[in-house]
């Protein structure tokens, strides 16, 4: 548990605005991030971003700038944007192995490593708005992110981080082949296989793999009187939508539940996981464990291909930069290149929420069902025949 000392508290931060006019219980600056943070508990993934960036800022201000956070200037968020791209002393603020731990654990760090560019400016936004909040509230006086000086992006590919077709297909031969002479290999087989086409086909973020649940994927009647399956996902801030799912899906569907020892297909609102523990009791994978189970598939696949020799180093390094993400990206990219019409995909992914414009553009559901499912393919065939 964090404790601050009272000259540090900002209990009389140099940018506190006046008490009277405050619309904000809190006396400290601990207690006022608390109460920006507490407008986003139930969105678990802006909550935990948002208190990660106040946590650092605070801990930077209390032990490099030792000055409170109501009482941080221009000059000194200047200073802590330089900061993130290198955290030093490197030993106090980064972790020795790039994990996670438990901030009661000594190996705990507020960083992981050094901040990209591009999360730099995502670490700027969130500090941005919080500022904003404080001020709104009555807490400070003023913002000192906004005198920052916005950087310009520079122009860059709308898509970096998926997986070309050469490399996307490496990936499903190496998952194809893994060892299935024991119980444990023919189920990390089942799950790697069932990740990457999870992934793949449905586009789905992190988080809503993790989160979600076998019962969550129906069926019903189109139009045309033919079975068309759906799955229920719950994406950013809670927002609902339903995605296409193919026959193909299905198929590897009825594969990892009968591996796993379950009935070929889910009841409607069973609770299964959509991704199954490996041992232990059944329960919904965290996010990092997903995360991890992804990775373990790409570093695989990347050692795999150094075996074949140095003209694969290239690729195998390339997978290893890559993450559960970009399984969403290579997705996109794929149903966009095979022809999928891009509103289709922007409900498919839950990228735009409702506005006027967007119930203009929306596209009938059989039509969103019927192109996705016809163009966009897998193929795990291609490589068993």
């Amino acid at each position: 548990m964090l404790v601050v000392p009272d000259h540090l508290s900002g209990h009389r931060g140099s940018n506190r605005a006046n008490p009277a006019h405050a619309q904000l219980a809190a006396q400290n600056d601990l207690e006022a991030v608390r109460a920006w943070l507490s407008n986003f508990i139930d969105r678990k993934s802006t909550f935990d971003s948002y208190r990660k960036e106040g946590e650092r800022l605070l801990l930077w201000a209390l032990i490099e700038a030792r000055k409170p956070l109501s009482s941080l200037t221009h000059e000194d968020l200047l200073r802590y944007r330089a900061f993130v791209l290198d955290p030093q002393p490197a030993a106090s603020w980064v972790s020795a192995t790039g994990g996670a731990f438990g901030r009661a654990d000594p190996r705990w760090r507020p960083f992981n490593g050094p901040l990209s560019a591009a999360s730099q400016r995502q670490t700027m936004v969130i500090i941005n708005t919080m500022f904003t909040w404080l001020v709104s509230a009555g807490y400070l006086r003023g913002n000192p992110v906004a005198l920052v000086r916005k950087q310009n992006k520079q122009a860059k590919p709308r898509v970096t981080r998926y997986l070309p077709a050469p490399l996307w297909n490496e990936v499903k031969n190496f998952v194809a082949q893994l060892p299935q002479d024991t119980p444990q290999q023919r189920a990390v087989y089942a799950r790697s296989r069932w990740l990457v086409t999870l992934f793949y086909l449905q586009g789905l973020r992190i988080s809503e793999v993790a989160s979600g649940r076998m019962g969550q994927f129906f069926r019903r009647l189109s139009d045309r009187a033919e079975e068309q399956w759906w799955l229920e996902t719950f994406g950013k801030g809670g927002k609902e939508r339903i995605v296409p799912v193919s026959p193909e899906l299905m198929t590897e569907l009825s594969r990892y539940r009968t591996a796993m020892a379950m009935s070929s297909l889910p009841r409607l609102g069973e609770e299964t996981p959509l991704v199954v523990p490996l041992g232990g009791p059944i329960r919904n994978l965290s996010r990092s464990a997903i995360h991890d189970a992804i990775k373990g598939i790409f570093n695989g696949t990347a050692e795999w291909l150094r075996t074949r020799g140095e003209t694969h180093f290239a690729s195998a390094a390339e997978l290893e930069r890559a993450s559960a993400h970009w399984l969403r990206h290579t997705a996109g990219s794929r149903m966009a290149d095979g022809g999928v019409d891009l509103r289709l995909i922007r409900d498919n992914f839950g990228h735009v929420s409702l506005n006027t414009t967007s119930i203009y553009l929306h596209a009938e559901d059989d039509e969103r069902h019927s192109q996705t499912v016809s163009r966009h393919r897998l193929d795990w065939g291609a490589i068993e025949n």
